[in-house]
């Protein structure tokens, strides 16, 4: 991107590369069409967005559909958000890590990121972890991979 401040180029960059925001002037990181072209080719760029645009649901609900990672760079409050957090965790199980301690007790959530991800047994709340059904899942992934 030869010219950060000219919109029609930062939105052209970030259609290719949504890490392209981090470059963009800071202007154009609060514009929520260049933002949310960015998080929907890579849900990380919400790191690069104004905090403003952090706390609009419609943009981290795509930025964790893309990356569930990205829920790490949201505003605080969407890491109780069911949705958000569901969204998160089955894109990357690992996204449970970003979650409200509320939501990591949440058997359906944990059932999903594990699914996901079998390495996020480690964060399953001490209530969940002699869940016979998270078990059978843990087994089951062991089972398959020998």
């Amino acid at each position: 991107m030869k010219d950060n401040k000219d919109r029609d180029e930062v939105l052209a960059a970030v259609k290719e590369d949504g890490w392209a925001l981090e470059f963009a002037d800071e202007s154009l990181q609060k514009d929520r069409e260049i933002v949310m072209t960015a998080v929907k080719e890579d849900g990380w760029a919400l790191e690069f967005a104004d905090e403003s645009l952090k706390k609009d649901r419609e943009v981290v609900l795509e930025a964790v559909k893309s990356n569930g990672i990205a829920l790490d760079h949201a505003d605080e409050s969407f890491r109780k958000d069911r949705e958000i957090v569901m969204t998160a965790v089955k894109e990357n199980g690992y996204a449970i890590e970003h979650a409200d301690k509320s939501l990591k007790k949440d058997r359906e959530i944990i059932m999903a990121a594990l699914k996901q991800d079998i390495d996020i047994r480690y964060y399953v709340s001490k209530e969940l972890q002699d869940e016979p059904e998270l078990n059978e899942i843990i087994d089951a992934w062991f089972e398959n991979r020998t």
